[in-house]
């Protein structure tokens, strides 16, 4: 009862003043209007009407009306707006945990944790708005007309922006890898929301556009931990094919970064226009891909040099015929 009490003093003496204010506004706005030497008098009689004790308590009786028309719904919009509050934030802490327990890429989740936050934030916003009687059919669909209009300006930055989120989510790629991607090879620098960054093998940056990325083939070079090296070796149709097959069977098998399982293959692939094409496929570790490319194409050419095994070239021979007449 004491509470109640306090609280019905404070609100008359909250409604005393609002009618003193409104005495002396009237006041001042009458003596503004009046002008000259009739100035006092309208201040006078606007002053002796907003004291007058039936005014008082016209105001006074409108105040509590619309107090107690209005203040339940006040108070259950200032519970929302701080219980929702509290909630939103606890929904977004829970996602946020629960996408780095997955593994979720940080940049991502830090970003989809505001985004639920204010997302709820705004369900919490238009329920209390409700509450107090405003009308939020007319809000929310100005809120949808303007989303449709940043949506259709900001087209092709929604498209990287979803782009972004696909490739942070299934990874066809993680940072560090070589991969081809959006007619670029080299290896991934760094991977963010709206584009990617790749590094080519001469140290050239390219900032790529995520949906271009996504809108053709991506591939990733180093994804598995083993690959095969595809040469193809040309000799002359008058060389010892079986000597040059041995040749390269002991060019493998010497060099100890070739792996055994699979085993590498050596066959005669084509007899073309001017060589005898030879396949050689052997598999190593991802990691020593080039470097055993490299040494092997040298080794080939020096070791075929030396076994008189001859590399033709395209060549043309002209006949030329002298005509008497």
């Amino acid at each position: 009862m004491e509470l109640k009490s306090r609280i019905k003093a404070l609100v008359s003496s909250m409604l005393t003043v609002f009618c003193i204010c409104t005495a002396a506004v009237s006041v001042y706005a009458a003596g503004e209007q009046g002008g000259g030497q009739a100035a006092p008098a309208a201040a006078q009689v606007k002053l002796k009407e907003a004291l007058n004790p039936d005014t008082y308590a016209h105001y006074m009786q409108l105040g509590r009306d619309w107090l107690f028309t209005n203040g339940p719904g006040i108070l259950v919009a200032l519970i929302i707006l701080v219980v929702g509050r509290w909630l939103a934030m606890w929904f977004a802490s829970i996602g946020r945990k629960a996408m780095a327990k997955g593994g979720v890429d940080e940049t991502l989740t830090r970003f989809l944790g505001k985004l639920i936050y204010y997302a709820l934030l705004t369900a919490v916003v238009i329920a209390a708005a409700d509450q107090v009687g405003i009308k939020t059919t007319s809000f929310i669909a100005i809120l949808g007309a303007a989303g449709l209009a940043i949506g259709l300006a900001l087209k092709d930055s929604l498209a990287n922006f979803a782009s972004g989120v696909m490739l942070i989510l299934f990874r066809p790629f993680q940072v560090g890898d070589a991969v081809t991607a959006g007619g670029v090879t080299g290896k991934v620098r760094q991977i963010d929301i709206f584009s990617t960054i790749i590094l080519t093998a001469d140290n050239q940056k390219f900032i790529i556009p995520n949906s271009t990325i996504t809108a053709g083939v991506i591939t990733n070079i180093n994804a598995e931990p083993t690959r095969r090296i595809d040469l193809v070796v040309g000799i002359g149709y008058d060389d010892d094919i079986r000597l040059a097959k041995t040749t390269l069977e002991e060019l493998v098998k010497s060099d100890n970064r070739i792996l055994d399982d699979p085993a590498p293959t050596i066959a005669v692939a084509e007899l073309g226009a001017s060589s005898v094409d030879i396949v050689v496929r052997p598999w190593v570790k991802t990691a020593d891909y080039w470097n055993v490319r490299l040494d092997l194409t040298e080794k080939i050419k020096l070791t075929f040099d030396e076994k008189g095994l001859s590399f033709p070239y395209p060549q043309q021979d002209v006949h030329m015929h002298q005509v008497t007449d």
